[in-house]
């Protein structure tokens, strides 16, 4: 099995057609693969409960436990087909939205997957399809179709998206097929659930109410990502953050709504928020669009990724790099490169002050005081031993250059973490008695060559044993 490379910030990659052979899959978790997205905008309930299976027992064989997410679809805001596929649209030329349109489109007009948008827009509003390449201008609404006049032209082939310029496209967050793929999601106990295209924190606090329902005879509750991809979305940023358990940059749609140049800073402030209000974040969306078909990413890629990284973000996203690629393994490979790379290059002096932090709660202040000892001491090694993960998820906020192993003996506390930036989640079996559970975990580390005689580092847990949050001691040990 390949090495993998030593990092903190961690990589989802998305399964597809490319990706689905289990020898592959199993080479990408072992080269670097922490998190799997399945895409629910493509294939069957049946395809995404199979490549589930596929996707925990690969990461079985290699002994890597891994997070599935699953990616609903969201809204289907899209236009229709074509009778001969696609159409060339010129600048300056006429072109009709029309929501009624049963026929297939041709050169003058199509019709719409999405049949709200001419109620949802008006005179001089800006429309931009497939991914924003190609300009539209309302010109009048006429009952149900909209007619536009080309401002950028281009190809536009069937069911490509529509976005609105500034947002302000009313379609539900939860459509009725994201409500279905949630209680397949469910079933097979999807790590995280992302929601596409969430404008407030109601939409989020309604899917972890259909989560919650769906994933109650399994005792499921999975952790919940709201997609940034909204420009409505925006100002009510830390709303949402504090209704979900971490964000997507959802670079894609967003860039659209709210112009690319808007995107970088907003990057930088969507992970700044979100570690500051202890939610985890993913930055998304052509981080390595070249690998789709070329062996090697380009410069302008490999600067993205080392910024989002710089920037502290829990981990980077592959989408068509591994879904449909020609490379996903040395694009996983790269991407591992690149993230070692931009954290060596990191100050830990920034996080590790701590002077200025406001804290709660004994389990944040034991969490706290963990890594501000560790750092001072030169410690080996930071365990927390959890049983929600709560503790290993407060570390992880602060950049700091010493692995945090988190002990769990839940395995779905252990896979969550997965996304979590430099936690290392283990499953390990804990006594009810203190002392024992300390000289099993000393054991563990031992055994995994984590520690070595000599070694300092640093271990916190919760005495009574096994009570969530109940995290309340910190010790300093050297091992023998």
């Amino acid at each position: 099995m390949p090495l993998q490379i030593r990092r903190a910030t961690k990589i989802v990659a998305t399964l597809g057609p490319a990706s689905s052979d289990p020898a592959l899959l199993e080479r990408m978790i072992a080269t670097g693969v922490n998190v799997v997205r399945l895409n629910f905008s493509h294939g069957s309930a049946a395809d995404h409960v199979q490549r589930a299976q596929l996707v925990r027992e690969a990461a079985q064989r290699v002994g890597r436990e891994v997070a599935i997410m699953a990616d609903l679809q969201g809204p289907k805001i899209r236009v229709g087909r074509f009778a001969q596929g696609r159409v060339m649209l010129r600048a300056g030329q006429g072109f009709v939205l029309d929501a009624s349109r049963e026929a297939e489109g041709d050169e003058d007009g199509v019709g719409l997957d999405y049949k709200e948008l001419p109620h949802d827009v008006k005179a001089g509003d800006m429309l931009l399809l497939n991914d924003g390449l190609i300009v539209l201008q309302v010109q009048a609404v006429r009952g149900e179709a909209v007619h536009t006049t080309v401002r950028v032209g281009g190809e536009l082939s069937n069911n490509k998206g529509i976005n609105k310029q500034g947002g302000g496209l009313t379609a539900p967050a939860l459509t009725a097929k994201d409500m279905e793929d949630i209680k397949t999601a469910m079933g097979f106990q999807a790590d995280y659930v992302a929601v596409s295209f969430p404008k407030n924190a109601t939409d989020m606090e309604m899917a972890r109410q259909l989560c919650n329902v769906a994933g109650a005879q399994w005792r499921h509750k999975p952790g919940l990502i709201a997609k940034m991809e909204r420009a409505e979305a925006v100002p009510h940023l830390e709303e949402i953050l504090r209704a979900c358990d971490g964000i997507m940059v959802a670079r894609g749609d967003l860039a659209v709504e709210v112009g690319n140049a808007a995107v970088p800073a907003l990057q930088k402030k969507m992970i700044r928020k979100a570690r500051e209000m202890d939610k985890v974040v993913i930055t998304a969306t052509q981080m390595m669009e070249s690998m789709i078909t070329n062996p090697v990413p380009t410069r302008a890629e490999v600067s993205d990724v080392a910024n989002a990284v710089l920037d502290g973000t829990d981990a980077v996203m592959l989408s068509a790099e591994t879904a449909a690629g020609k490379y996903p393994l040395e694009t996983v490979e790269e991407m591992a490169k690149i993230c070692a790379a931009a954290e060596a290059a990191e100050d830990p002096e920034r996080d590790t002050d701590l002077s200025g932090q406001t804290l709660g709660s004994i389990d944040q202040s034991i969490a706290m005081g963990a890594l501000f000892t560790a750092h001072h001491l030169g410690a080996k090694a930071i365990v927390a031993m959890t049983d929600s993960g709560s503790t290993a998820l407060w570390m992880s906020r602060y950049r700091i250059h010493i692995p945090i192993y988190a002990l769990t003996p839940r395995v779905s506390t252990q896979r969550r973490m997965a996304l979590y930036r430099n936690v290392r989640p283990l499953l390990m079996d804990t006594s009810a008695d203190r002392d024992t559970a300390l000289a099993q975990a000393e054991r563990h580390l031992l055994e995994l060559g984590i520690v070595h005689s000599g070694d300092l580092y640093a271990i916190t847990c919760g005495e009574p044993m096994g009570q969530p949050g109940g995290t309340n001691m910190l010790k300093i040990c050297r091992v023998a």
